[in-house]
């Protein structure tokens, strides 16, 4: 039995009484991850969020800014096999053979379409893709089937893919309609940003460690504090915890929402999304509206264990659809939550 599903069997009861021990591990995963970069805690908590959450997460920024190093050791550190997964830098003349696995000759000799996946993207549990825009129509579309279905087609038929986290990195938003279905597809989107106007000391620090231990082939950052099995358990825990519904005493219905997302907290919410929309044009769609709510409650669930609360809903902050949306909310979102 796989890690995978022997996870997918665990009752609400058993994650329950596991649930502290799980933010225990994943909270000191992501604060000791911290430590080996210079000023991007933000980031490998949001990381974290949407791993747990399974939401995909798009970094922005130029080259040089630790995208991919970001990756490579959140999952070191959480201890994820390399053959587990899949990275790649993907251009316009990439072919969805790199990406999903080559057509299998002797399959197509007796009529068959289908794909060797093995060491591929459908196989792989966790996902990086560099450069995701500049990828070709074929790979986007089946990107879209990808993180909508979790699956892909062979021969025409549905086949599901191992993904549980995916990151997407990109030098810049692109404006093209075009794109706008996949960039859509990834709610939260962050700005990975230089640091050494204010931090320049501390990077060479952390620059010269890093080439060091690169150098010496040592990973001081897999440190063992959670593993992806903990990510699992935690999304299943918080996918059961919203799938419950009970009737009080009176015979109203109680739901996720009411036991942890209290009314005055929906209705700012709503008054920032509201905000955005009319005042800075940003795009926020109906599908959109319904993942923050996942993500809202995966982020209040690992840094304080209880109910949404304002300080959580600064996560709206990474909302933004374009380059220059994005430097703006980061800034806007906490001062309209009286955060700044």
């Amino acid at each position: 039995m796989s890690m995978e599903t022997s996870t997918l069997d665990l009752s609400y009861e058993a994650l329950q009484r596991e649930a502290p021990a799980l933010r225990d591990r994943i909270n000191r995963f992501r604060t000791s991850l911290a430590a080996y970069f210079v000023g991007k805690a933000h980031i490998i908590d949001l990381m974290t969020v949407c791993a747990v959450a399974q939401e995909p997460l798009l970094l922005v920024g130029p080259p040089g800014t630790a995208k991919s190093d970001l990756i490579l050791k959140f999952r070191d550190g959480l201890g994820i096999r390399s053959e587990d997964t899949f990275e790649y830098m993907l251009t316009r003349f990439t072919e969805p053979s790199e990406v999903f696995g080559p057509i299998d000759i002797k399959q197509l000799r007796e009529g068959k379409y289908l794909r060797r996946a093995s060491g591929k993207l459908p196989t792989a549990s966790l996902v990086f893709l560099d450069e995701i825009f500049k990828a070709n129509s074929a790979i986007l579309n089946a990107l879209l089937t990808v993180i909508n279905e979790r699956k892909y087609y062979q021969d025409g038929q549905p086949v599901p893919v191992r993904l549980k986290i995916l990151f997407a990195a990109t030098n810049d938003l692109p404006e093209q309609a075009e794109l706008a279905a996949l960039k859509d597809r990834f709610c939260l989107k962050i700005a990975c940003r230089s640091v050494q106007e204010r931090h320049f000391v501390e990077l060479l620090d952390a620059g010269l460690a890093a080439q060091t231990q690169r150098d010496l082939n040592q990973r001081p950052w897999a440190e063992g504090h959670a593993s992806i099995d903990d990510l699992l358990k935690a999304h299943r825990y918080l996918t059961l915890q919203m799938s419950d519904r009970q009737t009080d005493r009176d015979g109203r219905t109680v739901t996720d929402r009411t036991r942890f997302f209290p009314d005055e907290l929906i209705a700012e919410f709503r008054r920032v999304l509201k905000t955005l929309v009319r005042e800075d044009r940003v795009f926020i769609s109906d599908r959109k509206v319904v993942k923050l709510y996942k993500l809202l409650r995966a982020h209040a669930w690992i840094t304080h264990g209880g109910r949404v609360e304002r300080a959580d809903l600064r996560l709206l902050s990474y909302l933004g659809e374009t380059r220059e949306e994005v430097d703006l909310l980061e800034e806007k979102v906490p001062r309209l939550l009286g955060l700044a």
